[in-house]
């Protein structure tokens, strides 16, 4: 045997000692630990102003959620949330035997956690009135022990929701439509939402709840000057709920605002610069979703002509989607731009640009967005 050889043995058999000695008897698999790590959901800064997302609505064992709230903390930074918060119910707690009805203890758990993991986490509970006119919830708000919890009618109804703007809460209207078809009159502009609105009292409506698109609710949203909110409203596990992976992400509200802090967000709520988004699909007043479009989408100037015939690159640079009809001009009929991707298109060698219906970007219940592309 060579010296190298042997001095080898020597090393591995004294490698495989210290190992026998250092592990005590017990063999540590972490290589079949979940890897802790943030994904990044790509959505560009939009005018100027920072796009965070955002999930206002989600709920814990405190009312009739399935986890604890530090687990609600655990699965924003995992997927990537800059700005959450907890909406616990006021009227309704299923596990009080179980839990201690407590409605300032959710936020009481939760926030070192989420300050640790940079997560902005906003102090918020849901109003849950009889439907109509249904449940709100209150962002920004202060001690939550005083709110109403009697709902045995609809009597109490006003001095719940008082309660919220005493404390200058940013109040929105939940899943209008909900009970759709169960009670009939339920998903209408009902008397007491209207009395709200003239009193300046709701400042918002969930256009996106989960997995459903209130559709009627963005029409009010744009009638009214009310602000476009998409959330889970999630009970469970969220990774039970939706089939999260690869560009696949939790409903949410992308809120545009001025800083990363949480009078930021405030304002941008309170000025309406939100988009809502859930699965393949984006909602909110025109101006914002042209913007968020604009910021994704770029066309690259023409890089090959053929037959009267100029090609262009059109690149997606975000984690949203966007299916493209062609509306007016000489080019390509139909645009599908997948996440993170690009498409070639071609146009007329003259065109020079191409109008597209982009068709699950609502601006209204009936209405996409239309964009034009210019090409160079």
């Amino acid at each position: 045997m060579s010296k190298f050889s042997l001095f080898l043995s020597i090393f591995l058999a004294g490698s495989l000692l210290v190992h026998a000695q250092s592990d005590n008897g017990v063999l540590r698999m972490d290589e079949f630990r979940s890897s802790k790590k943030r994904d990044n959901i790509i959505i560009p800064d939009v005018g100027g102003y920072h796009t965070l997302k955002c999930d206002f609505h989600m709920h814990t064992m405190f009312s009739d959620g399935l986890v604890w709230p530090t687990v609600r903390v655990q699965e924003a930074w995992q997927e990537g949330l800059d700005v959450m918060a907890i909406t616990d119910h006021i009227e309704y707690q299923p596990h009080s035997k179980d839990v201690i009805v407590n409605h300032n203890r959710p936020w009481e758990l939760a926030k070192d956690m989420a300050a640790e993991n940079n997560i902005i986490f906003i102090k918020g509970t849901e109003i849950t009135r009889a439907t109509p006119p249904g449940h709100f919830n209150a962002l920004f708000i202060g001690d939550a022990s005083g709110y109403v919890e009697e709902r045995e009618d609809n009597s109490k109804d006003k001095e719940a929701i008082s309660k919220a703007v005493e404390q200058d809460a940013f109040i929105f209207w939940n899943h209008p439509g909900w009970k759709v078809s169960q009670i009939e009159g339920s998903y209408e502009w009902v008397d007491f939402v209207d009395e709200l609105y003239k009193e300046r009292s709701v400042h918002g409506i969930e256009v996106f709840n989960g997995f459903g698109f209130h559709k009627k609710a963005l029409d009010w949203c744009v009638d009214h000057n009310l602000t476009v909110m998409g959330t889970t409203d999630v009970h469970n596990v969220i990774g039970y709920d939706y089939n999260l992976g690869e560009i696949v992400h939790r409903t949410m509200t992308l809120v545009f605002a001025k800083e990363r802090t949480e009078e930021s967000v405030r304002e941008a709520l309170e000025a309406g610069r939100t988009v809502a988004w859930a699965s393949k699909y984006i909602a909110g007043k025109e101006e914002h979703v042209e913007n968020l479009f604009n910021a994704c989408v770029e066309v690259s100037p023409a890089f090959h002509s053929k037959n009267d015939r100029r090609y262009f690159e059109v690149t997606n640079n975000s984690d949203l989607y966007f299916e493209m009809n062609l509306k007016e001009g000489d080019g390509t009929a139909g645009i599908v731009l997948f996440p993170r991707s690009k498409q070639v298109i071609t146009a007329g060698a003259d065109q020079q640009n191409l109008t597209y219906e982009v068709g699950n970007a609502f601006i209204r219940s009936d209405k996409n967005l239309i964009v034009d592309i210019p090409l160079k």
